[in-house]
């Protein structure tokens, strides 16, 4: 079935059609809010808060081609919306597996992780968005500057900034220390 019927079909009211839709998107969207917001269970409130918002808002959205984009910004506009609300709670992401084609260096991987998970920690939730929703979810800047209501100059600077505080971090990591003979860090 045509994606832009399932659409149609699901702004009249028909509850498979949006089943069908979400569900070919919900592992995505989950994956991205728990980035966002560092703790499973918040994530899924923001996701199951979103796409509530979309099926009540469903009817009123004008381009059926701009669904996907339309919900992923539902998802991450309840993202904030949460971290709005709870600014004093402790975050924790869990690292999904990644599918890597090739011989892996695990150990190597791990860290790369931590040290990413660490530099992601550090930056403020709506900083955070911009590189979960650009880097992980694809979404270009001007997409993600109308999702978050902000100009497109103010977009690509927070990517900037973000993506230099991260760097930062993971350079300044203790265990990023290079060995040098004698086995003192240099």
């Amino acid at each position: 079935m045509d994606h832009r019927d399932l659409v149609d079909r699901a702004k009249r009211g028909d509850h498979d059609a949006y089943a069908t839709l979400v569900g070919a998107t919900v592992g995505r969207l989950d994956a991205a809010a728990r980035l966002i917001l560092r703790d499973p269970e918040l994530a899924r409130d923001a996701v199951q808060d979103g796409l509530l918002r979309a099926w009540r808002h469903l009817p009123g959205l004008r381009d059926p081609d701009r669904f996907d984009a339309w919900i992923r910004q539902l998802v991450v506009n309840s993202c904030l919306d949460l971290i709005r609300r709870r600014r004093r709670r402790a975050f924790e992401v869990e690292l999904m597996t990644l599918d890597v084609v090739g011989e892996v260096d695990l150990a190597a991987d791990i860290i790369d992780r931590d040290e990413l998970d660490a530099a992601l920690r550090r930056l403020d939730p709506e900083w955070r968005a911009i590189v979960v929703m650009h880097y992980f979810l694809g979404m270009p800047l001007p997409e993600i500057a109308g999702s978050l209501g902000i100009p497109l100059g103010t977009a690509k600077s927070r990517l900037h900034r973000s993506l230099g505080a991260m760097r930062s971090t993971i350079e300044e990591a203790p265990d990023r220390a290079v060995q040098v003979r004698g086995g003192q860090p240099a």
